[in-house]
């Protein structure tokens, strides 16, 4: 009997409560720890449970080698290269076009993905002088290491009870694959020189934005991926906002707040099973509250100006990310070779 569209089934349960209490997890160890970049430990266990269903050495192995990849390219680039801002665009690009050919081709789609978003994040954080490089690298290399470890802990508390069928590759022509793959390197590496140009220290939820609807692979999928975004954005900013509201001046009590984001995480979480559809309407209000609740819910402060603010720069860099999109993506349909009627 087929479970109605409003239940989940017992592996969705399951893979809605691994989501929960991983992004809960990893939130309350880098809070407890006093670590920074708190956008790494709340996300990328969210990334890696919420993303990929289950968990094998593939899985593993293309997380964790991306992780240990991405400090050798943001040392190289960086470091060698910030002098030098054409070269390091040019570099960029390539790193995105590898990134994406993986993700276009499908076998190392979470390789690929996880670079794209990660490296993203990276060099937009080490474009500001006073940011302390080592600091960066080895807590996102961490961060990686715990949301593996986490993920391990979650399928074994929360097990599959029902054997999972696997995903038919989908057959692409050369064509299609190429204009994938350039529409995303294209428009990532314009949305770097964006955020490296421009002094957007606090535009972290519009930066992922701007990238994980690229996860579409294609303008036509990007449209419908940016609607269901920003609607998750603005559900996870009015949540956070609303829990702001409950919590008043309790927020320095760690164990309110982690009840309070503990909430959130269980209803994108179930909104993102039944989704069924990678970065929707769930996956954006899950990280929307992660960004927040990580990187700016601190002691003493506030979310009201912050969740404000991180829906009206996502919609403008929603929507420029589009008009991007659609330029390149008539572009590169003048040609047979990169056409994605191909």
């Amino acid at each position: 009997m087929k479970t109605p569209a409003h239940h989940l089934a017992p592996n969705d349960l399951r893979q809605c409560l691994r989501i929960t209490f991983g992004g809960v997890l990893g939130y309350l160890v880098s809070q407890l720890m006093g670590w920074n970049y708190g956008v790494f430990y709340t996300v990328f266990p969210m990334f890696l449970l919420g993303m990929i269903p289950i968990l094998n050495g593939s899985v593993v192995r293309q997380f964790l080698s991306n992780a240990c990849l991405n400090v050798i390219e943001v040392s190289l680039v960086v470091g060698l290269m910030q002098h030098m801002p054409i070269v390091m665009t040019a570099v960029v690009f390539a790193i995105f076009t590898f990134r994406f050919s993986l993700m276009a081709k499908g076998s190392l789609f979470l390789f690929g993905a996880n670079g794209v978003l990660t490296l993203s994040i990276m060099f937009h954080f080490a474009s500001y002088p006073d940011l302390d490089m080592f600091d960066l690298l080895t807590n996102n290399t961490l961060a990686s290491f715990l949301a593996v470890a986490i993920a391990f802990v979650m399928h074994a508390v929360f097990p599959d009870v029902a054997p999972r069928t696997p995903p038919q590759p989908t057959i692409k022509s050369k064509a299609l694959i190429r204009h994938q793959t350039l529409i995303g390197s294209v428009t990532a590496t314009v949305s770097f020189v964006v955020f490296q140009s421009l002094d957007l220290r606090d535009s972290l939820s519009a930066q992922m934005a701007t990238i994980l609807i690229l996860f579409a692979l294609g303008y036509t999928g990007a449209r419908i991926s940016a609607r269901k975004r920003a609607i998750g954005t603005l559900l996870g900013c009015n949540f956070a906002l609303l829990m702001q509201l409950l919590l008043s001046t309790q927020s320095q009590h760690l164990a309110l707040v982690v009840v309070a984001y503990t909430l959130g995480l269980l209803l994108f979480a179930r909104e993102h099973v039944i989704e069924g559809a990678g970065s929707g309407v769930g996956f954006g209000g899950m990280t929307t509250m992660g960004i927040l609740f990580g990187q700016y819910l601190k002691p003493n402060d506030d979310l009201v100006l912050d969740a404000l603010y991180r829906f009206s720069s996502m919609s403008v860099a929603l929507l420029s990310t589009l008009v991007v999109m659609a330029v390149v993506h008539h572009m590169l349909n003048w040609f047979p070779a990169v056409s994605s009627d191909g």
